[in-house]
């Protein structure tokens, strides 16, 4: 099967796919659609930068204490 086409989207493709997302969710509903997506997108970055620094501070707490 020939699958490396499926992965090229043209101008028109990307029309047609503008153009069904508008009649699905109308042009009031994107907006807010946009804003949850980057209120969630934000809140993974925030997540991972969190989860950096707990695993550093975790790390020098392992390095100061030494178990026997």
């Amino acid at each position: 099967m020939y699958t490396s086409g499926l992965l090229f989207i043209g101008t028109q493709e990307i029309i047609i796919i503008v153009v069904l997302v508008l009649l699905l969710f109308g042009g009031k509903k994107i907006p807010e659609l946009m804003r949850g997506l980057g209120r969630g997108v934000k809140e993974f970055k925030d997540g991972q930068r969190d989860d950096a620094s707990e695993n550093q501070n975790n790390n020098t707490n392992n390095n100061n204490n030494p178990q026997n």
